[in-house]
């Protein structure tokens, strides 16, 4: 099982955006807050299975982030276990 921080967002227009400081480029959305943290342990997985097929270590941890509002109206922290393999839903 891996642990990640993950910053999620809440939209002006609506829903959560989601990034992972850990892992550049691992991003995601959801409408609603379990949406948005259940699409973030499956792009964490799968960002995880791409590095691992690649024969990339998965990286640590960022727990210390910055955060910055800029269209978001509030902003969340989360530290999302992942378990390898497990499907969502």
């Amino acid at each position: 099982m891996h642990l990640y921080t993950v910053v999620l967002k809440r939209e002006a227009v609506g829903g959560y955006s989601v990034s992972v400081p850990a892992l550049p480029g691992c991003h995601t959305q959801g409408d609603s807050l379990a949406e948005a943290l259940l699409m973030a342990e499956d792009a964490i997985r799968l960002f995880l299975e791409a590095l691992a097929a690649r024969g990339q270590p998965a990286p640590p941890d960022s727990p210390q982030v910055l955060v910055g509002l800029e269209h978001a109206t509030e902003a969340l922290v989360y530290r999302l276990p992942v378990r390898e393999g497990a499907a969502v839903g």
